[in-house]
């Protein structure tokens, strides 16, 4: 009995080791996934951040309208019968076996190929309308794309526009917390409203790993802050003279980007212009995108910006067209 015992004791014994060693595992598997996880919020803050500094860095590939206009237009589909046909020679080529004859299911059998004739030309004609349909959306892309471009080679300005809604090349920077409005009054400049959101989007926290793996959180200084958001403004405004660029053959563009500020005057928070900038296609493609400060670069265009570390954007005057000297 007391040998019995002591081996019931000892089985008990090695489940709680085995017990203790689990849970130990646990633990450290517990340990191990939250600092995995710590890891990727990090990644993820450290990514955003770019994202923001680097908006100018990317832009869509350059459209030549007159090339364009030289693309052929789309064939209209065939339709293909291969299904029906193959199903006729499978039909003509039966021949019904004594055995069907004795059995009396000759006729059964030859009603059956004809209904397989008849679904083959149903699969036949849902394959045509399919690529009908393919068709008539390809052809419609093509003439309406081949109109926006015989008119924006003329100068018509409500091609422009309409070229700018259809292609939509400013959806990355609404994607990250901006809309973009624009406005064409003559064939050489394009003048756009950025409205930023920067309060809403730029982070107001770093966060970072400790030395123990775990994640940390500290507020942002107020000067990294404030540089985070400019560089933010002056690379979106870049990438929208990028795309705009690509997408039209104007010389110039000028963005004005918008915020919300306090107005001393009325004690409320207004919608005011913190950069305004003209720039010139000349100008801008001698610009290194991948090596230039997105804040510093505009230096190179006449702009109005009022900027402080420590305090921010100030309101600025928005820059109108003037003519031929503003864009030369």
């Amino acid at each position: 009995m007391r040998s019995i015992a002591a081996a019931g004791r000892a089985a008990e014994r090695d489940a709680k080791r085995r017990q203790r060693e689990l849970v130990g595992r646990q633990k450290e598997m517990a340990k191990l996934q939250e600092m995995e996880r710590a890891i990727l919020e990090v990644e993820l803050y450290e990514n955003r951040i770019e994202v923001f500094q680097t908006v100018h860095q990317d832009c869509s590939p350059e459209l030549s309208w007159q090339q364009l206009l030289s693309i052929h237009e789309p064939a209209k589909p065939g339709r293909d019968e291969t299904q029906e046909r193959s199903a006729k020679a499978i039909a003509t080529a039966h021949k019904p076996s004594v055995l069907d004859k004795m059995l009396r299911r000759t006729e059964r059998k030859k009603d059956e190929l004809n209904r397989r004739i008849e679904l083959a030309r149903k699969q036949d004609d849902e394959k045509f309308a399919e690529a009908t349909r393919a068709y008539e959306a390809e052809h419609n892309d093509w003439r309406e794309m081949r109109e926006i471009g015989g008119r924006i080679l003329e100068g018509n300005t409500e091609a422009f526009i309409k070229a700018l809604t259809k292609v939509d090349p400013f959806s990355e920077i609404s994607a990250i917390g901006s809309s973009v409005n624009f406005r064409v009054n003559n064939p050489s400049l394009v003048e756009v409203e950025l409205e930023v959101h920067g309060e809403e989007v730029i982070p107001k926290e770093k966060k970072y790993l400790l030395k123990s793996g775990k994640l940390s959180f500290k507020d942002m200084p107020k000067s990294e802050y404030h540089g985070l958001y400019q560089d933010y403004v002056c690379s979106a405004t870049l990438r929208i003279a990028r795309e705009l660029f690509a997408l039209l053959p104007v010389k110039a563009v000028i963005v004005t980007a918008m915020a919300k500020l306090l107005n001393s005057k009325t004690g409320h928070m207004e919608s005011q212009p913190i950069l305004s900038v003209a720039i010139p296609r000349q100008t801008l493609e001698t610009l290194q995108f991948e090596s230039i400060d997105p804040s510093d670069s505009m230096s190179n265009f006449v702009h109005n910006m009022k900027f402080k570390k420590t305090q921010g954007f100030e309101a600025v005057e928005k820059i109108h067209s003037t003519g031929v000297d503003l864009i030369g």
